[in-house]
């Protein structure tokens, strides 16, 4: 008995929905709602409330969620661990990541990876807007930059740093900037926001004093959705533009690009792959996300 009602428990909790709960189990919406009440009644402490647009855990109910997911996913983790001794990893990946990172870095990884395992399938869904992985049925999001989502699990695969850069030409006509006012004398070329990302004071600083980061606002006669747009303008000599460093390395080692404003370079993003808390890692994604981990650069 002391089993009864955590399953039902803790995917209403995940889902945050008697619904959903109940078609992710495969019983009725009744069901789950029993079992949940004849939980509460047993533990004495109510662990949900409930409304007609909202289910959401009580502060006992925190606590118990916590300890029970870990037990269902211990349970999850001992019963694939038994199923596959036997078996090589298989199946479809779904997966999301943004568009031109996907297109360069992501894909032809991925590619990589299924020459050496035949037997695994893949569906990339490359966009720029975060997509909700339980809604859209999506194994793992690759994701840059800061993570907002708490409800998801996070693994680190690289990093990314944004440079600032120019033609030679377009320097030679219109100087060199030196710092961060001196870019309001100059044509920025810009992405879908009009503002850059720096560090304040121009020093790289890893001891106590952590470097404040600066959004700094700019302008210029572009504006471009497009990463590959915005650099065939920089090398054309239209203006300075900041993309991340797949964009531009190539160019910046030729020298037909030039770093600017090193020491205002904000600190490099993280890349990350993520996953939905109420999931087990499969092999095959735990395979892909580490595969991932040891070949981005």
């Amino acid at each position: 008995m002391r089993w009864d009602g955590i399953s039902e428990f803790v995917y209403v909790a995940d889902y945050e929905s008697f619904t959903r709960a109940a078609k992710e189990l495969g019983i009725s919406t009744a069901q789950v709602s029993r079992q949940i009440s004849a939980l509460e009644k047993r533990l004495n402490i109510k662990l949900l409330y409930r409304t007609t647009r909202k289910v959401s855990l009580t502060e006992e109910g925190r606590v118990f969620y916590q300890h029970c997911r870990g037990v269902l996913d211990g349970l999850d983790a001992a019963e694939q661990a038994v199923s596959n001794l036997q078996s090589k990893p298989q199946g479809r990946i779904k997966l999301t990541a943004p568009v031109t990172y996907g297109e360069q870095q992501l894909l032809p990884l991925i590619n990589d990876f299924m020459v050496q395992y035949r037997d695994i399938e893949v569906t990339a869904f490359l966009s720029n807007q975060k997509i909700d992985l339980i809604d859209g049925g999506y194994d793992l999001a690759i994701r840059i930059g800061k993570l907002s989502d708490s409800t998801m699990m996070a693994k680190k695969l690289s990093r990314r740093t944004n440079f600032v850069c120019a033609a030679p030409a377009y320097l030679e006509k219109y100087g060199m900037p030196h710092s961060l006012s001196d870019l309001s004398q100059h044509n920025c070329l810009l992405g879908t926001r009009d503002y850059w990302h720096f560090i304040e004071d121009g020093k790289i600083d890893s001891g106590k004093n952590a470097d404040k980061e600066k959004n700094l606002r700019v302008s210029g006669s572009v504006q471009y959705n497009s990463g590959h747009s915005l650099v065939d303008a920089a090398l054309k000599g239209l203006g300075i533009v900041q993309l991340p460093d797949y964009y531009v390395q190539k160019y910046l080692a030729s020298g037909e690009l030039v770093s600017l404003l090193n020491n205002y370079r904000e600190p490099e993003e993280s890349i990350w792959a993520i996953y939905p808390h109420n999931r087990h890692l499969s092999p095959k994604i735990r395979l892909l996300v580490d595969y991932l981990a040891e070949h981005l650069v």
